[in-house]
């Protein structure tokens, strides 16, 4: 199986495969506490010929934070790799904050854009109510105090009762907290409702049954917004399905991208 190249360019940690052919080139950009390891088990199901881009979003992994961060330098560190390594043709996955970057990209690149997947995200997640303590609480006092709610929200419960629970767990937790509470804030300044109706990629939106931080209501209502997209809810899954469910989501992204 060919693997991934990981580098940095610009402060941004990322993994890169090169398409053979004219086979596909997917991006991704994942969600809040994470890294992009949250695709690993998408990735090890493509086919071997795929190209493949992801990255560590500023203030995650090992990516270099910012002094103040928004959705829109979010998708500029995207636009960075997709020019250094000339990317032509790709197609956007997008999970969480990562699918507000994705929005953003499916209008900033309509060109280069083939097809979009939204996975556990909508045009506007939370109000300042929600945001605000939440970034309070994670300066003060760190991750690991509020860990266990966000846990909750991303795994369903069978999950939480298996040992690759603690993996994510231990993501979560060493996520630093100033690069955390800045995609926080990015999030809660977020609101791309208007802009739905703009995005013309065939779309494919995807929802974990059980996901507490952007509910299948919530996500179904984004899906509406969107010409001719197509809504899959996941069951057994939170708001990680990438890592709940890889299989069931690796098909149905195969199926989206193959038309």
């Amino acid at each position: 199986m060919r693997h991934e190249e990981f580098t940095a360019r610009d402060g941004i940690f990322h993994g890169y495969r090169p398409a053979l052919g004219d086979a596909p080139t997917l991006v991704f950009a994942n969600s809040l506490g994470t890294d992009l390891r949250v695709w690993e088990r998408i990735v090890a199901r493509l086919p071997d010929s795929w190209g493949v881009l992801r990255h560590d979003k500023r203030g995650h992994g090992l990516s270099a934070a910012r002094a103040t961060l928004s959705i829109e330098t979010l998708a500029d560190d995207v636009e960075t790799l997709l020019d250094q390594y000339r990317v032509g043709a790709f197609a956007g996955v997008g999970l969480s904050v990562g699918g507000l970057v994705m929005q953003r990209l499916a209008l900033r690149r309509p060109a280069q854009m083939t097809h979009l997947v939204l996975s556990d995200t909508a045009a506007k997640i939370g109000t300042p109510e929600i945001w605000n303590p939440r970034i309070e609480t994670v300066l003060r006092d760190g991750i690991a105090a509020i860990g266990a709610a966000i846990l909750e929200r991303w795994f369903a419960p069978a999950y939480r009762e298996t040992e690759d629970f603690a993996l994510w767990q231990a993501m979560l937790e060493r996520t630093p907290a100033a690069g955390y509470a800045q995609v926080c804030a990015a999030i809660r300044d977020a609101d791309y409702t208007a802009d739905l109706a703009r995005i013309a990629q065939p779309t494919l939106v995807l929802a974990g049954a059980e996901d507490s931080s952007t509910p299948p209501a919530l996500v179904r209502a984004m899906a509406a917004g969107i010409a001719g997209a197509r809504f899959v809810e996941i069951g057994a899954a939170g708001h990680l399905p990438c890592v709940e469910q890889p299989e069931r989501f690796t098909a149905e992204l195969l199926g989206h991208l193959r038309g």
